[in-house]
């Protein structure tokens, strides 16, 4: 509920400062004495958008600072959902500066507008003959009667299970497209992947190739080069091989006499061994040395495919091709993995399915039973305020689709008069009776569940006589339940609040100012008797008032 309100620098309020208290709580004051102000200054800090046209002093800042007490309407998600700590007593604050821009707080944190006036629909409701469309509105209908129908248990554990549902739903549709769209190009996938697979994609392949068919295409020349080598080296008479020996045979002759030729002689033998080893790696090779046409064939035929495969895939190594045919892979894999995934979705959503549909189930038939407990108390509080012919008829339509109160809708007509059709409360309610009615759906819902302050914005103008004594009944009998303000002209209901405020202008060095006051029980007296009489305080008039008070 709202405990305090601090008004400063705001159109005609200069300071304005004011506790409140739970209950019903009656404003009253003279056409024009500043009530729309008041409300206009609460609006502000609910988050309407401000300009300067609201600054009474236009060189300095306005400021509007409302608390509330907030602990018994269950609003820590919301806090928790717009990264606000919660705290029991909670305050709003508004700054509008004098250039027009403005400024939020929520305990004393930044906050935008939106999230203020988030925040402000779940503090405040102002309601009036011109504020009644809500009621219209299927959802709002629903949630009336899901009140009555002591429906909050099951309808959150169904939007639960509704949320997992649509995450569910929207994942299978999104799996499903991604699963269309690979199929559709699983098979070229395939035939790249298979066309890679057969491909020789081993480390330096592609080096080893081009070696081996440059030898193989060499086989002349290879043989004629190294049959001549062997000759020079091997001729009987005049070979490398046999020269060496002789000078191998001089050198060891005279490497007695000194170090120096031993060493040349060992240096020989080294020239010796070494070429008996070159002869015999020559002999190997050359008896290695074999025309083979289709090795060459099968060769070239390899080392053009991975040419090919490079330019296919536009990469630049093998490397990069080893690493294309994994990627391959893994779409193929995909592809056949995504079935299963598929699969195991579906049987998860059957599964919410069932629950939603059992949900649903318990939520309609708690409104069946809730829905002529509710026309019958409608009817019967209208019948009070002057409607008595009023009648309601609420039918549950059953829905294919999962919606956010359930699998129905609710067909909410109504009918004002005796022989009248029933219509749509937008077609056939009046303005008055709209108010009429919103007012007995907040006195019934202020029964079954924590509202939030309501404030009724005179919704009894044109309203006289038993009607306006009944009007007021209700109002102080949700006043028992919640905190209840009516703005108001007539005495009949400012009587019936437990607490009286009186809005009046007053003049000072030459400026007009609106001031709220908190009346006593004199001024209170004095206040309804001027209601009842107008300014002149007869003695009838006083006990009138004293009547009503008591």
């Amino acid at each position: 509920m709202l405990t305090e309100l601090s008004i400063s620098n705001f159109a005609l309020i200069d300071q304005l400062e004011v506790n409140f208290s739970n209950g019903m709580t009656s404003i009253t004051g003279e056409t024009g004495a500043g009530k729309s102000i008041l409300l206009g200054g609460l609006a502000l800090v609910l988050g309407k958008r401000a300009d300067l046209s609201t600054l009474k002093d236009k060189s300095r800042k306005c400021f509007i600072d409302a608390t509330f007490s907030i602990s018994a309407y269950g609003l820590q998600d919301f806090f928790h959902s717009v990264d606000l700590d919660y705290e029991a007593i909670t305050t709003v604050r508004r700054e509008i500066v004098p250039s027009g821009k403005s400024r939020a707080f929520i305990n004393d944190t930044p906050v935008t507008l939106d999230v203020l006036q988030q925040l402000g629909e779940r503090l405040i409701d102002v309601h009036s003959q011109h504020q009644t469309m809500s009621l219209v509105q299927e959802d709002y209908q629903l949630d009336v009667l899901d009140a009555l129908a002591k429906n909050a248990i099951p309808l959150k554990e169904y939007s639960a299970v509704l949320k997992t549902y649509k995450a569910i739903t929207r994942k299978i549709d999104s799996l499903s497209t991604e699963k269309k769209a690979l199929e559709e190009e699983r098979d070229y996938n395939r035939f790249l992947l298979d066309e890679l697979n057969a491909a020789p994609l081993t480390e330096n392949s592609m080096e080893d190739m081009e070696s081996e068919i440059q030898e193989l295409s060499s086989v002349e020349e290879l043989e004629e080069n190294l049959t001549k080598a062997l000759q020079i080296i091997e001729e009987e008479q005049m070979g490398v091989a046999v020269q060496l020996n002789e000078v191998r045979a001089s050198l060891q002759k005279v490497a007695g006499i000194s170090e120096r030729y031993e060493q040349l002689s060992s240096r020989v033998e080294s020239l010796r061994i070494e070429l008996t080893d070159v002869s015999s790696e020559l002999s190997n090779a050359q008896e290695m040395v074999e025309a083979n046409p289709s090795r060459l064939e099968m060769l070239n035929g390899q080392l053009q495919l991975l040419n090919d495969l490079l330019k296919k895939h536009h990469v630049q190594s093998l490397a990069e091709l080893v690493e294309r045919r994994n990627q391959l892979e893994q779409k193929v894999i995909q592809t056949e993995n995504l079935e299963e995934d598929l699969q195991s979705l579906v049987k998860e959503q059957k599964g919410l399915i069932v629950q939603l549909d059992t949900l649903s189930q318990k939520l309609s038939e708690n409104r069946q039973k809730a829905i002529p407990v509710f026309m019958d108390q409608m009817e019967k509080i209208l019948s009070l305020l002057g409607m008595p012919n009023a009648r309601f008829n609420l039918t549950l339509i059953a829905s294919d689709d999962y919606l956010s109160h359930g699998k129905e809708k609710l067909d909410f007509t109504f009918s004002a008069n005796q022989g009248s059709d029933f219509g749509s409360l937008k077609k056939v309610a009046s303005g008055g009776e709209l108010s009429r009615i919103m007012l007995s759906i907040k006195a019934i819902l202020s029964q079954f569940k924590t509202l939030p302050t309501i404030i009724f914005d005179e919704i009894d103008t044109g309203v006289s006589g038993e009607v306006a004594y009944k009007i007021a009944d209700i109002m102080h009998h949700m006043g028992k339940y919640m905190q209840v303000m009516t703005i108001t002209h007539l005495p009949q209901v400012a009587a019936k609040g437990a607490h009286h405020f009186k809005v009046f202008k007053e003049t000072r060095d030459g400026s007009t100012f609106t001031q709220l006051k908190k009346l006593q029980s004199q001024e209170r007296i004095e206040e309804v008797a001027q209601m009842l009489a107008g300014d002149a305080l007869s003695d009838t008039a006083l006990q009138h008032a004293k009547e009503l008070l008591n």
